[in-house]
């Protein structure tokens, strides 16, 4: 089966990217600068993060002792590629700083999605 967000992108309702969907890169422009002696360089456009207020939260998990962003990333995402997504959400900067005990880390729905009636 053909992955829904592939469909979109070969129907040309969302830009062709060389990232995928799920990457923190996806839709951030490749720009280009030309040296002096006519060699070019491609770099990506700054990514700006999201302000964490945009995101609706679903739930807080405090971090136990020893615990590692990559576990927590797959008990609250599934992923743990996708810690970055947490790393947004909870606006950290550094990775790290969702890896101190104690701390509570917020499960969120994605950015500029509005939470349930349930949890507002």
């Amino acid at each position: 089966m053909t992955n829904p967000i592939e469909l979109l992108f070969g129907a040309g309702l969302l830009p062709k990217t060389d990232f995928p969907a799920e990457s923190r890169y996806h839709g951030i422009g490749v720009r280009a600068i030309t040296a002096a002696d006519g060699t070019t360089t491609a770099y990506l456009a700054r990514r700006v993060c999201p302000s964490p207020e945009r995101f609706a939260t679903l739930s807080v998990h405090r971090v136990q002792q020893g615990e590692r962003l990559d576990q927590t990333t797959v008990k609250l995402v599934g992923d743990p590629e996708q810690f970055w997504r947490l790393c947004d959400a909870n606006g950290a900067i550094w990775p790290q700083e969702l890896e101190v005990e104690d701390a509570r880390v917020r499960r969120t729905l994605p950015i500029d999605v509005p939470a349930p009636e349930e949890n507002r």
